[in-house]
């Protein structure tokens, strides 16, 4: 079984997005964790192991972004990746206001 990790980087401030509200679910919709980003912008474990086959990464961007007195384009971002071997997942989400990208991390 995999496990998950993820951080978020605001480009537009240049440092970690704290308080972000990050949910896991299975590609069904079944929610098997959530978790809100540090003040390095990171959840080091989200949901229990995960099985082989797709899941969902959403993150609460739009509330993110009145938090910090911006004014966003997303108010919501999901990520779909796909767990294949038993081994650590970490999906980086870096983002701004009118924009984001993603990556598999390490």
């Amino acid at each position: 079984m995999a496990t998950l990790s993820t951080h978020v980087l605001d480009t537009a401030l240049g440092r970690p997005a704290e308080g972000v509200r990050v949910v896991l679910t299975s590609a069904a919709g079944d929610v098997l964790g959530e978790g809100q980003t540090d003040a390095d912008g990171r959840v080091g474990r989200l949901g229990p192991e995960l099985a082989p086959g797709d899941h969902v990464l959403t993150f609460a961007t739009g509330a993110y972004h009145a938090a910090t007195g911006q004014e966003g384009f997303y108010p919501h971002v999901a990520v779909t990746f796909t767990v294949g071997d038993a081994e650590h997942y970490h999906v980086p989400l870096l983002l701004n206001p009118f924009g984001y990208s993603t990556y598999r991390g390490s």
